[in-house]
């Protein structure tokens, strides 16, 4: 897989909780360090996803906010 995305992290589904149409995907890519992503139901179907199954979560710079206080 070759991306332009340089924020690459391979981590552990640890939960899924699927709603109507879309789910929510938490990836922990370090010890207590969990990436949540939404997605839709078809997708997590798709890709197999399970916890415990391995997978990347792949984030592109101009989709994170970045705040102070």
């Amino acid at each position: 897989m070759k991306l332009s995305a340089r924020n690459v992290m391979a981590g552990t589904v640890v939960a899924i909780t699927k709603g109507t149409t879309t789910a929510h995907v938490k990836i922990e890519v370090g010890p207590g360090f969990v990436i949540t992503a939404s997605i839709t139901n078809e997708s997590v179907d798709a890709l197999g996803l399970a916890i415990g199954k391995s997978a990347t979560a792949i984030v592109k710079s101009s989709d994170v906010i970045v705040g102070v206080e």
